[in-house]
């Protein structure tokens, strides 16, 4: 009887420990919801611009349009770039944490104790997660950097 006392109390503090991954997990999902957002915008943006050009009546205004659009389509496609490496990296730290908790319960369950590994799991996903913020804050940088030099030339 004392064994699945013991068990339960085990599992239960299992749990108790899982719960602060899990809420990170959350906090990841919101992150990625803003992330595929704002990419969903940019890919918009990216959309619009090839449909002006290829609306273009001649090959002579097809050019020009190319011309004047060429640098907005290389800084859209950088953002989108950016922020496909921001979903990357959120991902993969959701995908470590998730392996961070499968690994407690298995570490119990099969009783090896490689806290390393555990450790190790959590380290890399901060590192990820890290990344994955960097990127958006890059990303946004180039979002205000475009329109503050939008509105400088605007002003000329």
């Amino acid at each position: 009887m004392q064994t699945t006392i013991e068990t339960v109390d085990t599992v239960a503090h299992l749990i108790q420990l899982s719960v602060a991954p899990v809420f990170l997990i959350a906090g990841v999902a919101g992150l990625l919801n803003v992330f595929t957002g704002r990419m969903a915008r940019i890919v918009d943006r990216l959309e619009k611009v090839d449909s002006y050009i290829a609306n273009q009546k001649t090959i002579e205004d097809r050019e020009k349009a190319e011309e004047k659009l060429f640098q907005r389509r290389i800084f859209l496609t950088k953002r989108l770039q950016n922020i496909n490496y921001s979903i990357f990296f959120s991902t993969t730290t959701g995908l470590l944490i998730a392996m961070v908790i499968v690994t407690m319960f298995l570490s119990t369950l099969f009783a090896f104790k490689d806290s390393i590994f555990i450790s190790s799991l959590f380290i890399i996903a901060m590192i990820s997660l890290i990344l994955s913020l960097f990127l958006f804050l890059r990303e946004i940088h180039f979002t205000t950097s475009f329109i503050k030099n939008k509105k400088t030339r605007l002003k000329r």
